[in-house]
């Protein structure tokens, strides 16, 4: 079932490390490369040898190993995985991995990882529940890390809570799925737009918003993830994806997105545009730095081209077009007008009234439209499940109108 795929497993100093033993047995049996790293703590817990004789492999802990003279390459070890799993993953890994404090092999080796990556948190139940934990799992969340949420059982402190690491035949069962989800998405070429757009003034300042494109970004990812070839064509933001059937164009302004939307619409047979767009642009920014001066300044604003309702109006038939509304007063009202003034099938729509989503949030909580008057609202999220409910609810409108 696994047969070739790779899969790199980092064991931090938790109790919980006795169980990987039988996930690493698991794995190899169904044909998976496995390769073992740990914290110089894991090894109070579960020996080197017990893991290098099931994986097969020599366990690393630090990047020079003195006995065979051989150098362990964290950057190769992140090139060559499919997958990596950090399990158990304490309190104090977390952390280091949420802020990116590389001070031994195994974060080291995370932070250069250019594959998916599965955390299981495993901990007692005070450290699990505390905001800095619950804060450090989210980042890492909204990082597109993979959560595998502890569990409620018997702790190793007496207690019983919630921060028992999830069992390894389910462990083993969340990397089947990840690796042979359904390709449902196969064939088709998709459009994503994300991030802001800034209008240059002049050499130093713009007119921009606050998007991060992580909600695009994680669209683009899903998209990929399940078969799609994406074109990702992307404002300025400090994301990075490394999908290898996401093609990434990068953009500044909004004149500059709407050339890339014309270039590639024509081979488009989905378009989701989450972009935040700006609406207007400078007249005439200025060649040099605009000094400050007592009086008042005038910018004379000029609209952007409306990208999303010129796309809609020359949309052939069989491509879906997906729209995005971010909206204070009246938000279905105005995602309705939206829907049709641009001749979308579906638009998703939030709120910046509601806690944790918009702009600048790992989370988000949408209502999703549809032209054919179905609705649906989801609750607060990642970004990263909201896209999940975004593809499906596209896969749906297609099954149901079949239009492809």
């Amino acid at each position: 079932m696994l047969k070739g795929k790779h899969i790199v497993i980092g064991i931090t100093g938790g109790i919980a490390a006795y169980k990987i033993p039988y996930l690493i047995r698991a794995l190899v049996r169904e044909g998976a490369q496995v390769r073992v790293m740990m914290t110089p703590s894991a090894r109070d817990f579960v020996t080197p040898l017990t893991l290098a004789t099931l994986s097969r492999n020599d366990v690393i802990f630090h990047p020079f190993n003195p006995d065979t003279g051989t150098w362990n390459s964290h950057v190769e070890l992140g090139r060559w995985a499919d997958l990596m799993l950090f399990a158990p993953t304490t309190a104090n890994t977390l952390a280091k991995m949420a802020n990116g404090i590389a001070d031994n092999f195994v974060v080291t080796s995370y932070l250069s990882a250019k594959c998916p990556v599965m955390i299981a948190p495993s901990m007692d139940l005070d450290m699990y529940q505390h905001p800095t934990t619950q804060k450090n799992i989210e980042v890492l969340r909204g990082f597109g890390n993979i959560i595998l949420e502890a569990q409620v059982g018997e702790l190793a402190s007496g207690l019983s809570g919630k921060g028992r690491m999830e069992e390894p035949e389910n462990i083993f069962q969340a990397i089947s799925n990840f690796f042979f989800q359904q390709q449902d998405l196969t064939g088709k070429k998709v459009l994503v737009t994300a991030g802001p757009t800034y209008e240059k003034i002049d050499p130093v300042r713009f007119i921009g918003n606050h998007s991060s494109g992580l909600m695009g970004y994680s669209i683009a990812e899903e998209v990929a993830e399940r078969g799609g070839e994406v074109i990702l064509i992307s404002g300025p933001v400090i994301l990075h994806t490394d999908h290898p059937a996401i093609r990434r164009i990068d953009v500044t302004t909004a004149a500059e997105m709407h050339q890339a939307c014309l270039d590639h619409i024509g081979e488009t047979d989905i378009l989701v545009m989450a972009a935040a767009v700006a609406d207007y642009t400078p007249d005439h920014p200025a060649s040099s730095k605009l000094k400050k001066k007592q009086e008042k300044m005038t910018l004379t604003l000029s609209p952007t081209h409306d990208i999303l309702k010129e796309l809609g109006m020359n949309k052939k038939t069989g491509q879906l077009f997906v729209g995005f509304a971010l909206e204070t007063d009246d938000v279905l009202m105005n995602a309705e007008k939206k829907l049709q003034n641009k001749f979308l099938d579906l638009i998703v729509v939030n709120s910046l009234n509601v806690p944790g989503a918009g702009f600048g949030t790992p989370t988000n909580q949408v209502t999703i439209l549809s032209s054919s008057g179905r609705t649906v609202t989801g609750e607060l999220k990642p970004k990263r499940e909201v896209a999940t409910d975004i593809v499906n609810e596209i896969l749906l409108f297609f099954n149901t109108t079949q239009t492809l």
